[in-house]
């Protein structure tokens, strides 16, 4: 499906009367164009605000999420954010594909850029915040018991990121920072090319700041990832060896099922989040870099970004940690039933290969069962 603003480049290309000829024909096209396309936003809306409220039930419900402390505090504080993003943007969006004039106006473009500059990057701040946690849980778990990182702990966060990020967003409402209509007329955000030096000073920064948060957010992950396989390959080697059994005690308490769960919404919510997100930072350098505009790529990129509150809800519930222990238990069971064939197959090949007789089945059963239920058997 072509975006506005793409269709419109293409028409004025193709058929020069077509900006230029009859007002009424033109306006009348686009409010078709604009119906057929508000499918999309109604679509988004529905999936991200009903997604959220289903994993905020999840997360508020389950009482080993509840009892996981700070990084599930943090969890829930990015499903609501995500949810207020939704709610906030997306019935703006919906509007103004029914009435085209709708962002003209000052006060709601500001508004509108406001919503889509601060929910994106306290999205960012949060997801590095919960490789932070992660990170001094794992390799740093003195420091981290010594400072008492909790729930209050990670709710005193949000509010000091849900401040910050307010009072920088903020500046395109004070008149700081010019915000205009995009040209596909769809949304608002703020002026990437203008030659004004604290507008174009505050575009860079903001892209700055976005971008520390995706390497940090990387680079956290990374290491709490290649510590868990180091942690693991050293207990290991001291188990063959011998030595002491602490390790292993340690490795085994990391490696458990909710440390896994954890680890496993974490780099999946951090995939999910910067793979949405990056595009719209990329797009934010390109416009001051580049000399050529592309409203097309814009577009894109502010569309992909508002792909990420519909994906982030699902990836809690899919991995919440009752599914989770039951993928877990459900890999073992197959591989105890693969390992059980195999001993079938290397030790009594003829009879795998005709398995219906009733001598084969009674061989292959007598194989199976142990001495002590043999005993027991017999008795």
């Amino acid at each position: 499906m072509l975006s506005d603003a793409s269709l419109l480049l293409r028409l004025s290309v193709d058929h020069p009367n077509f900006t230029h000829g009859s007002g009424a024909r033109n306006d009348t096209f686009l409010a078709h164009r604009r119906k057929e396309s508000m499918s999309l936003p109604i679509f988004m809306f529905a999936g991200g605000a009903v997604g959220n409220i289903i994993a905020i039930v999840v997360l508020t419900v389950s009482r080993q999420e509840r009892k996981s402390s700070a990084f599930y505090t943090l969890v829930c504080g990015l499903a609501v954010t995500d949810l207020l993003g939704t709610c906030l943007a997306s019935p703006i969006t919906i509007a103004n594909y029914m009435d085209g004039k709708l962002l003209q106006t000052r006060k709601l473009c500001e508004f509108h850029s406001f919503l889509l500059l601060f929910f994106g990057l306290t999205g960012l701040s949060i997801i590095c915040a919960m490789a932070a946690e992660r990170y001094a849980a794992i390799c740093c778990p003195y420091l981290y018991g010594r400072w008492g990182v909790d729930r209050r702990s990670a709710r005193t966060f949000l509010t000091c990121v849900y401040a910050a990020n307010v009072l920088f967003c903020c500046l395109p409402v004070m008149g700081a920072v010019r915000s205009k209509v995009q040209p596909s007329r769809t949304w608002c955000f703020i002026d990437l090319r203008t030659s004004e030096p604290l507008a174009a000073a505050y575009s860079v920064l903001y892209g700055a700041v976005s971008v520390v948060l995706i390497v940090g957010t990387t680079a956290l992950n990374v290491a709490v990832c290649g510590a868990l396989l180091l942690m693991r390959r050293r207990s290991v080697t001291r188990l063959g060896s011998g030595r002491s059994s602490s390790v292993r005690d340690r490795w085994k308490s990391l490696s458990s099922a909710a440390e896994t769960q954890v680890m496993a919404v974490l780099v999946m919510t951090s995939v999910v989040v910067l793979a949405c997100s990056a595009p719209l930072v990329v797009r934010v350098f390109a416009n001051r870099l580049m000399l050529e505009d592309d409203p097309a790529a814009d577009l894109a990129a502010i569309r992909i970004a508002s792909v990420n509150p519909i994906l982030d809800p699902w990836i809690y519930i899919l991995l919440r940690r009752s599914l989770f222990r039951r993928i877990l238990a459900l890999s073992r069971r197959c591989r105890t039933r693969g390992r059980l064939t195999k001993r079938r197959r290397l030790f009594y090949p003829e009879h795998m290969k005709d398995s219906s007789h009733v001598f084969s089945q009674l061989m292959l059963a007598s194989v199976m069962v142990s001495p002590t239920d043999a005993d027991t058997l017999s008795q």
